[in-house]
């Protein structure tokens, strides 16, 4: 374990003097006689932000740690995005032309920033700005009051906290309003790893306000307890439902089944859950990570919603969940059960998506 530390902290560091590198080169590009002392500063200020990232564990009650630590992150995540290309390029550049060295280190710097730059909104239009995606799915059971269909607006990973705020959470309110849900299901993760943030940025009173029944259940961010203040107690005081290895019916349409995160080691198996539920009614299970579908399948589970994936986040860590999960987002069918994994309305770490989209799923479901 001491060594795996030693040699994370070793490359980790490494990776901190090669972006040191490049950006003292590209300070020194469009300014010749700087001062070595500005290297001294720069060293400082780089390493002061690569620690910034434990602040956020050390301090998680300040707001201003989070976001420290999810700017570096983001600015780390684009130099590696930014930096090779632009690495490579110049030195093909310099083997096969004859360009001043002076003007292509002025122009790969130029181009290095305004990539940088671009990058960096689109990452945070994709964050910031989720999109509704819409599933039609056919179960042929019978509802419990009779009616042939109904329409659920489900989101996971809403990962509440001081990046994803108040103004995200306003803005997931107003579209599940406007989609006039007759249920709104949360697969997990509505917290960012600690309820300090979530209950300081207001996220309980603003939830108050979706106009739909609400069912949750747990993600592994979903911490039981943080601080003074239980997690259940505060997302029921949302206007939540919390199914934590439960089976609910009474007044729905459907059967509800909300297990305990994958983590949570006293979590009951999709059998002995769907046991305390009549088969004959449509099941719809809320599983926040989109393991082992094939149990749910065998146990007769009808829906099953899932998030955790977040469809990588960022590029190209969509091409690892894909390996990773048989549905790592979107819709799968399995025999008679629907899969939908979410990308998730929020994110996690950095404030920024890269080849993914924050979304709303809505479910259109038809009954027999």
């Amino acid at each position: 374990m001491v060594i795996r530390i030693i040699i994370s902290l070793l490359v980790y560091h490494g990776f901190l003097l090669y972006i040191g590198w490049n950006l003292w080169r590209g300070i020194k590009a469009f300014k010749p006689d700087v001062k070595k002392r500005w290297l001294v500063v720069l060293s400082a200020g780089l390493l002061v932000a690569a620690w910034s990232m434990f602040f956020r564990f050390a301090f998680s009650e300040y707001a201003w740690a989070h976001w420290s630590a999810g700017i570096w992150l983001v600015f780390a995540y684009l130099m590696v995005l930014v930096l090779p290309v632009t690495n490579a390029t110049v030195l093909l550049l310099r083997l096969f032309t004859r360009i001043d060295r002076r003007k292509l280190a002025r122009s790969a710097t130029a181009a290095a920033l305004a990539l940088t730059v671009v990058l960096g909104g689109i990452g945070t239009y994709s964050a910031y700005s989720p999109v509704i995606k819409t599933y039609d799915v056919a179960i042929g059971k019978p509802s419990l009051d009779g009616r042939k269909s109904m329409k659920i607006v489900m989101a996971a990973d809403t990962h509440f906290g001081a990046l994803s705020g108040p103004s995200h959470a306003k803005r997931l309110v107003k579209m599940i309003n406007e989609q006039q849900p007759d249920l709104v299901l949360f697969p997990g993760d509505l917290v960012d790893d600690d309820i300090v943030q979530y209950v300081k940025q207001g996220i309980p009173e603003i939830l108050r306000g979706i106009e739909a029944p609400v069912y949750a259940s747990l993600g592994n961010h979903d911490r039981l307890e943080a601080g003074d203040t239980s997690l259940i107690s505060t997302l029921e005081d949302s206007g939540m439902i919390m199914l934590y290895d439960d089976v609910v019916s009474e007044g729905l349409p459907v059967t509800l089944i909300g297990r305990k995160d994958r983590t949570d080691p006293g979590r009951m198996s999709v059998a002995e859950l769907v046991a305390q539920a009549n088969p004959a009614t449509p099941l719809i299970l809320l599983d926040h990570q989109p393991y082992e579908l094939e149990l749910a399948e065998a146990a007769g589970i009808d829906l099953e919603v899932s998030g955790h994936t977040h469809r990588g986040q960022i590029f190209p860590a969509n091409f690892i969940t894909n390996r990773i999960y048989e549905n790592d987002w979107g819709y799968l069918q399995k025999g008679q059960m629907h899969s939908i994994v979410t990308s998730g309305y929020g994110f996690w770490g950095l404030p920024l998506r890269m080849g993914t989209r924050s979304e709303l799923a809505v479910i259109n479901v038809n009954f027999e």
